[in-house]
């Protein structure tokens, strides 16, 4: 037999979905506004906004004083803090945990030591803190699990994570008991997300996201969502060959990006240069410094070109510890145009950030974001 609620519910449930979202990005508006803005009737929304009121989710802010005539708007707005979620991310020998509100500001935030070697350990210590969070924040909607490697997020399968030595793990299910929401993914893929909301970008442009630190990653966002290609390894720039006689990467080829501009490797080309010399350390060498900062820029500018014919992306966003470096920023800028064709360089903005995103947050994005999807 027909279940002939099912249709009914399941809008009902998708519109809610987009009064959220909206909610989210606007931040203070009115019902009248969202029923414009989302194209649904005014009595389906006050619906909606009634029954988030009762829930103590969303609440009233007041009448705006109007000088029109008709029926006066009343303010309303998300109580962010009534929708939680939560972040954690493995690295090696460290994990970072962070739960935020629904509009991505910190709550709660801690940093531990542990052992990553081993999966089965590891993932039983992340089970424990995750059943913690959830005693102790009835507000919490779900948590995010990141790691570095090649991650089926659908499953929530690690197929293989140079950085940790794992492969063909399950990340899932030695941690789902009583967690309503969970997911696994790979951290790079996360701070996408949150490079796009924290620059204000249009979600309904294509946007790359590069990450440079203990390795190169990136991640594509188009539409609003991570593309994470038909094996998922979408988005690994870490690995595009720069220079075939340059150092050996762990994939086994030889001058990938990540060989050449990740912090390992450019820490070791400043200690190569003059013993001693860090990026910490940099006013000891300036000069030297420079020098090197011109040649990390260089070989990014050839990933960017690449990026930018191959992918076509309106915006790449440049996250790495020397983006506040003029030389390193204007050698990438320069090679990047000489690497693709002007019309594609003149049609994509380069963003070297100034503050560095935190996957942490970018992975308790990630469980909004799929809160907010639509089902069905």
């Amino acid at each position: 037999m027909k279940d002939t609620g099912k249709g009914p519910a399941l809008l009902r449930l998708n519109n809610e979905k987009r009064v959220m979202t909206a909610l989210r990005h606007q931040r203070v508006t009115s019902r009248q506004d969202l029923s414009r803005a989302l194209a649904l009737s005014k009595n389906t929304v006050s619906l909606i906004i009634d029954d988030l009121i009762a829930t103590g989710r969303v609440e009233e802010r007041g009448a705006v004083t109007s000088s029109g005539v008709g029926r006066r708007k009343i303010e309303i707005a998300l109580r962010p803090e009534m929708l939680q979620t939560a972040g954690i991310m493995v690295e090696r020998q460290r994990v970072h945990m962070r739960v935020c509100d629904y509009f991505s500001q910190v709550l709660e935030e801690k940093s531990w030591q542990t052992q990553t070697q081993a999966p089965g350990p590891l993932l039983a210590e992340l089970a424990q803190c995750c059943q913690q969070l959830a005693l102790a924040r009835p507000a919490l909607l779900g948590i995010a699990l990141g790691f570095p490697g090649i991650i089926d997020p659908q499953r929530g399968w690690m197929h293989h994570s140079s950085h940790l030595g794992w492969s063909e793990t399950n990340l899932l299910a030695p941690v789902q008991a009583g967690i309503t929401l969970l997911l696994a993914m790979n951290s790079v893929k996360a701070a996408a997300l949150l490079s796009v909301q924290q620059l204000r970008l249009d979600p309904s442009d294509n946007c790359f996201y590069l990450r440079v630190a203990e390795g190169v990653g990136g991640a594509l966002v188009r539409g609003g969502s991570v593309y994470t290609g038909s094996s998922w390894t979408a988005g690994e720039v870490g690995h595009l060959t720069i220079d075939s006689q340059g150092p050996r990467c762990t994939c086994g080829r030889n001058g990938c990006l990540e060989t050449l501009i990740s912090i390992p490797a450019v820490q070791r080309q400043f200690a190569e240069r003059v013993p001693g010399l860090s990026w910490e350390k940099r006013e000891c060498a300036p000069e030297m410094v420079d020098e090197l900062m011109v040649q990390a820029g260089d070989r990014l500018g050839i990933a960017l070109g690449q990026i930018m014919l191959l992918l076509n992306p309106a915006n790449i966003v440049v996250d790495a510890p020397w983006s506040h470096h003029p030389r390193f920023v204007a050698a990438a800028q320069q090679r990047a145009q000489s690497s693709a064709l002007g019309f594609t360089v003149q049609h994509t903005r380069l963003h070297f950030l100034q503050e560095r995103i935190d996957p942490v947050t970018g992975l308790a994005l990630a469980v909004i974001e799929r809160y907010e999807s639509p089902v069905g």
